[in-house]
């Protein structure tokens, strides 16, 4: 059978330009014409065809792809293992571009203004999951206090994060303790501790009133990027996010009105 170089096109996928020239650097001649003149391609064509298509998906240049199939001995098993090398080598550039982009990527979502040097000193184990902070900009990305938020974190400065962060790490030492200690979740010491956290946020991101509070603290006990955020997976112990977003809760029953500081 004979096939016109439209329907050839349509088979592979390809413009009628791209056989066009093929057949003009030889790559692919069509083996016969109508009697009009028209390119007629044969189910050997076809064949070959197919395999210019595989080795340029692999992106191997026109030129190569002629020498390997000009050519009967050629060893296409080597060819392939040299593109199969190139490949790992594009693929390791382009993952660490990739890697490049998601700290960038993150240090917009997150508001972090710092060097990744800056962030590894003063965040050391607690970590922003890019992943979260993207759907959690996309979530809040039209809340003022969202906005309020990111714009308070762009502007500290290393010392403020490093402060920010020692007051952090005394609060989850005392919430570790009172877990441990099995002190109950609706007590006083738990909901002080969660007060002092809701004054933490109003002190240095934006306004925590009770109800914002409650809903920062279904977050932690429903997603664990979340609660990595304040309590590193290291320290964390079962049942602490819901430990803790009892005490939030109770405490929002203790002050209602609850407005950040």
């Amino acid at each position: 059978m004979s096939y016109s170089v439209g329907q050839v096109s349509g088979f592979a996928g390809i413009t009628v330009r791209t056989l066009h020239h093929y057949d003009k650097t030889g790559l692919l001649c069509p083996s016969d014409r109508s009697p009009a003149g028209y390119r007629q391609y044969s189910d050997a064509d076809l064949a070959r065809l197919q395999q210019i298509l595989f080795y340029r998906e692999l992106g191997f240049p026109l030129e190569e792809i002629a020498a390997i199939l000009a050519d009967p001995q050629a060893n296409a098993l080597d060819h392939l293992r040299a593109r199969h090398r190139l490949l790992n080598e594009q693929i390791g550039k382009l993952q660490r571009l990739v890697e490049v982009a998601e700290r960038a990527m993150e240090v917009q979502q997150t508001g972090v203004g710092l060097t990744p040097q800056e962030r590894f000193e003063v965040f050391g184990e607690v970590a922003f999951d890019l992943t979260y902070a993207t759907q959690a900009h996309l979530k809040w990305q039209h809340s003022e206090g969202h906005q309020r938020s990111m714009a308070r974190a762009a502007a500290h400065s290393k010392e403020d994060w490093a402060t920010l962060m020692a007051e952090a790490a005394d609060w989850r030492r005392r919430l570790l303790a009172a877990f441990d200690a099995e002190e109950p979740a609706d007590g006083e010491r738990a909901m002080d501790l969660a007060e002092e956290q809701r004054q933490h946020i109003s002190r240095w991101f934006t306004p925590c009133p009770t109800a914002m509070h409650g809903r920062i603290a279904d977050d932690f006990a429903a997603d664990p990027r979340a609660f990595a955020l304040i309590v590193p997976p290291t320290e964390q112990r079962p049942g602490l996010a819901p430990y803790l977003r009892t005490a939030v809760h109770a405490n929002a029953v203790r002050h209602p009105d609850g407005e950040g500081s």
